[in-house]
This record gives structure tokens, sequence and C-alpha cells, in this order.
């Protein structure tokens, strides 16, 4: 599903990732983890083809992100953790926006907009002007614009801030069906219990590079992810 490549992204004399790479495999609900500045949102990015990069390859369903860059973004979606929505849109004009741009037909996105905005209780807000939205208003439709797409792959930057608990438990049902239905998630995230809990597998970076990564069980064992994280970061401060 996606496959990266010996990713290198450089920030003047800085490597903000450093020869990365990792398989997320159809199925997988796969977590990225990092403290601040560890590279989590500028793999995510490259992976959408938000940003360029200097070494290596990207590639979803075996195509390169750099040799078609449209196809890969047809095929995955993106939710950023601050999402930058059109302010003078109202709700319901941003989604069918969205809908317009993917080419989905009417009555289809008529049913999926209906689904999630009643799931996510936005429905009586999609007639408000954007730029009344609070920020979990906004995380919400974002949310819903991706999901009325259906993709096979979503990359989310810690996508439970800023949702109330109710939208981030009917997210992390709705991250298990989308890859129950073969699609896959890759996501980051500082909340390491919810990491634990919810992903099949884990990445760790650290200053770019990856420290580790494998299933869940694999990498948490017996100790938790919390204390196995918090283990590695000490070692690293301490060479």
């Amino acid at each position: 599903m996606l496959n990266i490549s010996h990713l290198t992204k450089i920030y003047g004399s800085v490597k903000a990732v450093d020869d990365l790479s990792l398989r997320i495999r159809p199925g997988v609900i796969y977590g990225f983890i990092g403290h601040n500045g560890a590279g989590k949102t500028t793999t995510l990015k490259s992976c959408a083809g938000i940003l360029n990069f200097e070494e290596g390859d990207i590639e979803i369903a075996g195509v390169s992100i750099k040799k078609d860059p449209l196809y890969c973004k047809r095929n995955t979606a993106f939710l950023p953790d601050n999402p930058d929505i059109y302010g003078f849109m109202t709700g319901i004009q941003f989604l069918n926006f969205i809908a317009d741009i993917y080419s989905i037909d009417a009555k289809t996105r008529q049913e999926r907009i209906d689904k999630y905005s009643e799931m996510f209780e936005l429905r009586d807000s999609l007639g408000q002007s954007v730029s009344a939205y609070s920020h979990g208003m906004k995380q919400k439709l974002a949310l819903i614009s991706v999901l009325i797409r259906e993709p096979k792959l979503v990359m989310m930057d810690e996508p439970f801030v800023g949702l109330d608990p109710i939208a981030s438990h009917l997210l992390k049902q709705l991250m298990r069906e989308i890859c129950d239905k073969g699609g896959a998630i890759f996501f980051s995230t500082h909340v390491l219990e919810v990491a634990q809990k919810l992903c099949d597998e884990v990445a760790i970076i650290r200053k770019g590079k990856l420290v580790k990564c494998g299933s869940m069980e694999e990498i948490a064992g017996d100790a938790g992810l919390e204390s196995v994280f918090l283990e590695m970061e000490g070692e690293t401060q301490n060479v």
C-alpha cells in the first residue's frame, strides 16, 4: 500500500528525515511515534505529496509519487493536525468542493455527507461559515472530507487532537473499518496509550532516523509502548 524507501528530506543543513524506510501493508493501522521535531510531520507531508524530498522514493500501490503524483494523491488522503480550511465557505460548500475535485457523484456524496456529518454531530452546522467553526469542528469537517472519498490509504498527523471523546472513539472504529475493508492507516500520535491499543504495527523515529519498527507485540512486549519509548529516549540522550 505505502512503501517508503530511503527517504531523506533536508532543510538547509538539517536532515529532517534521514534515510527512512518503512512499509505499510493493506489492512494495517500503523502508528508513527516520536518527540516534537523528530520528523513525523515531514514524513507524512512527503508521503502526501505536499513536500518534495532530496533522496529516496515513496510508492503508493506500487506507483512512485515522483513519477505520477496525481495518481498517488487520488488514491490517498492526508489529514493534518491543524486543518487549514477555506473560511469563506460554509461546511457543506467545502464538502461539495472536495467531492467535485474527486468526481464523487451527487447521490453518493449526499449519502456519505449525511452519514458522516450525522455521526460526528456536525450536520446542523454545515450551513454555517467555516470561519465560525471551533478547532474541533474544523477537525471533524476535515475528517468528513476524507471519509466521503473512501480512500484506500489514509495518513493522519495527530488525528485525535481537538476531538472530543465521542468523536475520538468513532474515529478509532472507522480506522479499523477502513483496514478491515483492505485499506491502510498511517498516523502519528503523542498518545502512546492510544497507539498501543489501536495499532497493529508501529515505528519510532528520533531526529529523522528510524529507531525501531515492527508489530506492536514485538515493540511493546510486556513492558508497554510508553515504557519502551521512554527507555529508548533515555538511552539516546545518554549517548
